[in-house]
């Protein structure tokens, strides 16, 4: 995205945004509510349109974008059953529908990626229930699924851990996990990073729909994190992001107010 701007019901959202994901990073989109973190996301993808600025996916901008297989998007949480009583494995299966052609039967190849997306996020056990029956994290599970049966190059997931139980949490780091083994590229929002924190490779913070910070993710409370800055040889600090704030990312509280240290395109 460059210079992308989004304004919803005369409201600026999103102002000037710079970001260009690369292949195989893991990035957390960070901030408070408001910020602008799931209107990027939606933005990025073509869903929310842009008021100013441009985006693109692979090359291509969004309207022109045809190989959707590529992308596996993970919405907020939701009721994914949309009063249909959809089985888990029916959910999941659909995840694979950007790879099929039109009329072409399931193959054993469809079957195989749906087994094992349910496995990966520990609910093969639950694939003949209904959605509905399942709680809001295993509901959580089965929309990564439907992502992980996709078999896309990059993972773009909203706020996949909120309001989610700590088991489902840890499904989740350990899918994020497989992923980077495999050198997928994620694109995550969150308040908190939780037991996926390791697995980050790089943050943006935003606030009042402006990035605040691009670059290391947070370090972990009570450990020294000076990542973003750098000594240039003449001993200023020279920061990978010019123009940008050149604080370290743990000295920043994403509700909005500085803390005390120890805190695609």
């Amino acid at each position: 995205m460059t210079a992308g701007h989004v304004n919803l019901d005369g409201r600026p959202v999103l102002r000037g945004i710079d970001l260009r994901i690369e292949a195989g990073e893991v990035v957390a989109v960070l901030g408070a509510n408001g910020s602008g973190k799931s209107t990027l996301i939606r933005a990025l993808l073509g869903l929310t349109p842009l008021s100013a600025g441009s985006a693109e996916l692979y090359g291509v901008s969004p309207g022109r974008f045809r190989d959707w297989w590529r992308i596996g998007y993970v919405p907020q949480r939701l009721s994914v059953g949309g009063g249909v009583p959809a089985t888990v494995r029916e959910v999941v299966a659909s995840g694979r529908v950007a790879r099929q052609r039109r009329l072409r039967r399931t193959s054993a190849g469809d079957r195989a990626a749906v087994a094992g997306a349910l496995d990966a996020v520990g609910l093969t056990g639950r694939a003949g229930d209904p959605v509905g029956w399942l709680s809001g994290g295993q509901q959580q599970r089965v929309l990564i699924a439907r992502a992980l049966a996709g078999e896309p190059d990059t993972f773009v997931m909203d706020e996949p851990t909120a309001g989610v139980d700590a088991e489902s949490q840890r499904h989740l780091a350990a899918t994020l996990a497989t992923l980077v083994e495999q050198g997928k590229t994620v694109l995550l929002v969150a308040h908190e990073l939780g037991p996926m924190a390791p697995l980050i490779t790089r943050s943006v913070v935003l606030r009042d729909g402006r990035v605040l910070h691009d670059g290391a993710p947070p370090a972990e409370p009570g450990h020294r994190h000076d990542g973003p800055v750098h000594d240039g040889a003449d001993g200023t600090g020279c920061h990978p992001h010019p123009g940008r704030e050149q604080a370290r990312p743990h000295a920043y509280d994403v509700s909005g107010g500085p803390m005390m240290p120890g805190a695609a395109q």
